[in-house]
């Protein structure tokens, strides 16, 4: 990416937030979400959906729920707190701050967010640790045309535990639109009368 790019990226003024996660890089990140977490009517949220590329995808035993702006169900209104054992997916990176202590005041047994490597700053990660959290894997991600690397970013509760560091090399694409195709059809009918009897 060329540095006017880049300085143009980091100097606008309106967030660009709609940022749809290619369907197969959910997948990859709903399954780093430990098995523990993964039982009957476990409460798991996408806060954002969308196009459903994480919602869709969550696990069959869980009672999943989800947030979607332009379907009027923010996730700064939710009142279910107590109801999200889980909340994942990728969240608006204009207001990441905002978004990630909406988040620990939600209280969930883990999170994890698809986000920018360069937003998980220093100060971040200790409001995350001073809300009782720890940050149990950091996957390192490329997805096409987005701005730079990406973090699988996953949080559970409680201190001193196992952390894990991994990448791939994928680089993950946008899910192909839809093509429509136009279709000629020509029918013949024939449909036969019974003849009458005089």
């Amino acid at each position: 990416m060329s540095s006017s790019t880049s300085h143009k990226i980091k100097s606008r003024t309106t967030g660009n937030d709609v940022f749809i996660t290619p369907r197969k890089l959910a997948k990859l990140h709903i399954d780093m979400i430990p098995e523990k977490y993964i039982y009957y009517n476990a409460g798991w949220l996408d806060p954002c959906k969308n196009d459903g590329s994480y919602y869709d995808q969550f696990p069959e035993s869980v009672a999943a729920e989800y947030c979607e702006i332009l379907e009027d169900e923010d996730f700064f209104l939710r009142d279910k707190y107590n109801e999200d054992q889980v909340i994942i997916g990728n969240p608006p990176y204009s207001i990441l701050d905002a978004w990630l202590k909406h988040t620990l005041e939600c209280n969930p047994d883990c999170f994890s967010y698809l986000i920018g490597q360069g937003a998980l700053t220093t100060r971040r990660m200790e409001w995350i640790e001073k809300a009782g959290y720890t940050i149990t894997r950091l996957h390192l991600t490329k997805v096409w045309k987005w701005y730079g690397m990406s973090y699988i970013v996953l949080c559970e509760k409680g201190e001193d535990l196992p952390q894990k560091i991994t990448m791939d090399r994928t680089i993950w694409r946008e899910d192909p639109k839809p093509e429509t195709v136009a279709v000629n059809i020509t029918l013949k009918i024939t449909i036969d009368k019974p003849v009458e009897k005089e």
